[in-house]
């Protein structure tokens, strides 16, 4: 009996105590540190000093697009003045660069990051499947291969490149001056077969068993049940896909024959060139060469973050 009102009385006591501890609400310890720099939330320094850091992060990086965007609708622009609305408001700009054949350059780079974004998502895809999926001799061998080409800088590759673009090894044909020269380079790309690869080898085995066990040979395998759950990386490599294919300058300008086959980004620079054209027919082209990118990534932006992320949240 003592033992037993022992043992309640230590239990009420610590029951006691634990009642008289304050509890911490949820998300106090947070709170700390969910401002800038760990500042605590609801002073006015702090609160201060983080609009002004907005500011200039907002300066630094939407500054030139802004710019851009003001200059292209501005009869009479000044690229050295930041302004958010057009002073002289017109579309000038944009009929003295169709007069140049600004829209001829545009679709050139349509065409060419279309086709280009096509054969190197599906080369990538299943380049991906077969490095990550298939065990064989030499797949190490391979995937060095492919690190190694993403360190050869575009200029050391630019004459061979030009050469055989003016012939085609065992065939004698000659793609310089078509759009061939340009999709055909690109659409190999070592950054998108190493992120297939890498996201596909983390696909659970038991699936693919599962679905082999049902009948599933690799080319259902591969569109029916790997590729759906590969949509965070699709988005990933199409965005950096068709931005590094649509920013091309090099390129375009080895396979062109003539002015008429450059791209929007070439063309740019011959705008630049000609004394004739001034700042805001210059900033019209930019912001047509601007747009197609940003549309894309404000499209494809969840993907890029899910598949960003989605290796830091695994297991």
């Amino acid at each position: 009996m003592a033992l037993t009102d022992g043992t309640s009385t230590a239990t009420e006591a610590i029951v006691t105590a634990g009642a008289r501890r304050p509890r911490r609400r949820r998300g106090e310890a947070s709170e700390r540190f969910d401002t800038a720099l760990g500042w605590q939330a609801g002073r006015t320094a702090s609160l201060v000093l983080r609009i002004a850091l907005c500011i200039v992060v907002l300066y630094v990086f939407a500054g030139p697009i802004v710019t851009i965007i003001a200059g292209a609708f501005d009869l009479n622009s000044d690229p050295t003045r930041l302004t958010l609305i057009p002073a002289n408001p017109s579309m000038k700009n944009f009929e003295v660069a169709a007069d140049r054949g600004i829209w001829s350059f545009f679709w050139n780079s349509i065409v060419i990051a279309g086709g280009g974004l096509l054969l190197q998502t599906l080369l990538a895809v299943t380049a991906g499947y077969a490095l990550a999926r298939h065990r064989f001799r030499g797949r190490a061998l391979i995937l060095g291969l492919f690190l190694a080409t993403m360190m050869l800088p575009e200029e050391l590759v630019a004459v061979p490149l030009a050469v055989v673009l003016g012939d085609i090894p065992l065939t004698g044909l000659n793609l310089r001056g078509t759009v061939f020269a340009v999709i055909l380079p690109v659409a190999a790309s070592a950054f998108s077969i190493l992120v297939m690869t890498a996201f596909m080898r983390d696909i659970p085995d038991e699936i693919e068993e599962a679905a082999r066990i049902d009948g599933a040979g690799d080319l259902r395998l591969l569109f029916q049940i790997i590729l759906p759950l590969c949509k965070p990386a699709l988005g990933v490599v199409t965005i950096f896909g068709f931005i590094g294919i649509w920013d091309q300058y090099l390129l375009p300008l080895v396979g062109a024959n003539n002015t008429t086959n450059y791209t929007i980004t070439v063309a740019l620079t011959s705008f630049r060139a000609d004394v004739q054209v001034g700042t805001g027919v210059l900033l019209a082209a930019a912001f047509l060469a601007l747009m197609p990118s940003l549309i894309v990534y404000l499209l494809l932006q969840n993907s890029l973050v899910k598949g960003i992320t989605t290796g830091a949240v695994k297991g």
